[in-house]
């Protein structure tokens, strides 16, 4: 396990350089999460036959990621950053990739965040199309899970987003601790498992949404266990009940995602499977 637990001294997070920019391996895997999930859309779009047309989820697929963004860049910088009055003041600044005259990318994403925005992007763009919003949703929660999973092994490539220190042979050695792969046990938890249920669970919904919801239900589930493992952001560190941000967030999702789905439920409680 030696070479394992030492990965990060024989790993470069810059896959290579190109005109004197560096290309970080975590840019790679989420480009790859987006294609991978805009594949998968088409995928299902086909198989289950939804009433989608590859150029209409690619249209989507444009809002959208627009959205996630916008949203995900917000919410770090709301939520997790200690520097909100600097860009709030210089609002510039929120996606400048260069500091300093050098190019180090933009970093610093919330997931919350990013589901916020992707929401709004959803609404209007179903506005626009005319376009009826739950049955597009169910195709997003199949979509999204085996994406996510690319993204969450950017985040272990990039080396952020440690985990807490352990004993376990498959730590990873982070600045001569031993810590926890937590990016790689989110992804397994909220990319990998939840796409194995929803994936089976598919046949049986009851009504359109259900997948959404359930996604919502299951990534909150998911994502609470695995911030045990993870190390609380350092600005910010743990909460009421030695719950960290993450934790606290996830719980307010599950909370309203068990309402959509009581909401939903009965409304379409007499529908058959």
């Amino acid at each position: 396990m030696n070479w394992w637990n030492e990965i990060y001294s024989h790993f470069d997070p810059v896959a290579f350089s190109l005109f004197g920019l560096k290309v970080h391996w975590y840019g790679i895997m989420y480009v790859l999460a987006l294609l991978v999930a805009l594949f998968m859309a088409k995928y299902f779009a086909k198989k289950d036959k939804f009433p989608y047309s590859n150029s209409f989820l690619e249209n989507y697929f444009i809002w959208v990621e627009i959205g996630v963004i916008l949203g995900a860049r917000l919410g770090y910088i709301f939520i997790y950053s200690n520097n909100q009055l600097f860009y709030l003041t210089h609002p510039w600044e929120i996606f400048n990739p260069f500091y300093n005259g050098e190019f180090v990318g933009i970093s610093g994403m919330s997931y919350h965040g990013a589901v916020v925005g992707f929401v709004i992007a959803t609404l209007l763009f179903c506005k626009k199309y005319k376009t009826e919003k739950w049955l597009l949703l169910d195709l997003v929660a199949l979509s999204v899970p085996l994406g996510y999973f690319f993204g969450r092994v950017g985040n272990f490539l990039n080396k952020e987003l440690i985990g807490i220190p352990t004993t376990m042979p498959w730590g990873i050695k982070v600045d001569g601790i031993l810590r926890h792969p937590s990016q790689l046990y989110e992804g397994l938890l909220e990319g990998i498992l939840i796409f194995i249920i929803l994936f089976i669970y598919r046949k049986y919904k009851k009504f359109d949404g259900e997948l959404i919801v359930l996604y919502a239900i299951l990534y909150s589930i998911m994502r609470f266990i695995s911030e045990i493992y993870r190390e609380p952001d350092y600005q910010l560190g743990k909460y009421i009940f030695g719950l960290s941000m993450g934790q606290i967030l996830s719980f307010i999702m599950l909370f309203f995602s068990f309402y959509a789905y009581y909401k939903y439920f009965s409304k379409n409680k007499n529908l058959s499977i």
